[in-house]
């Protein structure tokens, strides 16, 4: 019995790596995001621990006041924070919708192999099926020709 082969097996093992390469790139980018988001966090939790020691009432004038230019330096660091993590949402989406893409060329070609290992089994199976009822029908063709087993 002949082995099966896949005449498309190269183009599917491409797409398998790139899809692998698109799952990595994916990763990465939900990566950066989740750093961005707990910069963020961390940002917040630094600027309400500001706010509250601004007022301390062992500061001074000159002391809130620094206090006032820190908290503003936070909230530029926030919003520059808040431009980079939009930009990171964007750049999350295009990777899942590449990974998506590649995920479902590779599929098509996962499904058509199947699609052909099944129809060579059953080619398989109808041959064999054949060949026995070629072998039984001889047996009895030998009988009726003398008896004689060859």
């Amino acid at each position: 019995m002949k082995r099966f082969r896949f005449k498309l097996e190269k183009p599917l093992e491409l797409r398998i790596h790139r899809e692998r390469e698109m799952k990595i790139a994916l990763g990465k980018a939900v990566g950066t995001l989740s750093v961005i988001e707990h910069n963020l966090e961390a940002l917040a939790r630094e600027r309400f621990n500001a706010g509250e020691e601004r007022f301390s009432p062992a500061y001074g004038t000159a002391d809130i006041l620094v206090h006032d230019l820190y908290i503003r330096r936070l909230e530029e660091t926030q919003d520059r924070l808040l431009q980079e993590a939009a930009a990171a949402e964007l750049k999350v989406e295009e990777a899942r919708d590449e990974y998506l893409e590649a995920s479902r060329d590779r599929k098509v070609l996962d499904k058509l192999k199947e699609k052909r290992r099944e129809e060579y089994r059953k080619t398989m199976e109808t041959e064999d099926i054949k060949n026995m009822d070629d072998i039984a029908g001889g047996l009895s063709a030998r009988k009726l020709l003398g008896g004689r087993d060859i």
